[in-house]
């Protein structure tokens, strides 16, 4: 089963490149969508999960079928860019 990840960024956010740079140096392999270019999208994400902190994510499992996804936004989900990092290398390991 295939996974895809998914970050939401905004210019200027220092976490955001911080998870950025981190998911490039752990060999994770992410889209990135900035929350001005992709509004439509964030929205959505927004709606879902209650919040609108970046950076967050969403990890859809099997993209190219039957997908199932999952939201994770930061003080909700995870409280560091590691924490989150690690969240992610268990959802694509598990």
């Amino acid at each position: 089963m295939d996974k895809l990840v998914i970050v939401f960024t905004m210019d200027g956010c220092p976490f955001c490149e911080m998870m950025k740079t981190q998911l490039v140096e752990s060999q994770i392999e992410f889209v990135e969508r900035n929350i001005n270019t992709h509004a439509d999208e964030y929205q959505l994400f927004v709606e879902a999960t209650g919040s609108e902190f970046v950076p967050a994510f969403m990890i859809i499992d099997d993209p190219y079928g039957e997908p199932k996804s999952e939201g994770f936004v930061p003080d909700k989900h995870y409280n560091t860019i590691e924490e989150g990092i690690q969240i992610i290398k268990n959802k694509l390991n598990g």
